[in-house]
């Protein structure tokens, strides 16, 4: 077997809104985020890090926010498909990691129900999908309340010829 590590970065200012998608999960909040499709940080940063992995470029090349069809749509949708897309460069996901930064909403109510979506999405077992949160202490944009960010790590392995 071989393997490959990728890691994705994004981040999305808050905005108008009551809620904010994260992981797969609606959590309410006082503001929404800036996006073209439903914002969904952990879930861009895990797309990002699997293209990576399995060195097919990033998300916006293969959803471009200058594309009507992408324009509200489902992150998870997305995640699918770039699952589908690494499978078909012959890999799979063995585990994924993120870290979603954020002074609010807090995370922990709907974490395990993230996991639960990742998994599902990618093929994994629960055990394999780890989310986490923290804050920046008041530092940077997330710090002054501005937007979220998430960092991901996945690891690859390639799949045997068929």
């Amino acid at each position: 077997m071989s393997y490959r590590v990728g890691q994705g970065y994004d981040a999305h200012r808050f905005g108008p809104g009551d809620g904010i998608v994260v992981g797969g999960e609606r959590i309410p909040f006082d503001r929404g985020v800036v996006a073209h499709s439903d914002g969904d940080v952990l879930l861009h940063a895990v797309c990002d890090a699997l293209l990576g992995a399995a060195g097919l470029g990033d998300l916006g090349t293969w959803f471009p926010d200058t594309d009507p069809r992408y324009a509200s749509i489902s992150s998870r949708v997305l995640l699918r498909e770039v699952r589908d897309r690494v499978a078909a460069a012959r890999w799979r996901a063995v585990n994924v990691d993120a870290t979603v930064i954020a002074e609010a909403p807090r995370f922990a109510g709907h974490r395990d129900a993230m996991r639960a979506n990742l998994a599902a999405d990618l093929g994994l077992p629960v055990e394999a999908a780890s989310v986490k949160a923290t804050t920046t202490e008041g530092m940077g944009f997330s710090g002054r309340g501005e937007g979220i960010a998430c960092q991901a790590v996945v690891l690859l392995e390639s799949l045997p010829e068929s």
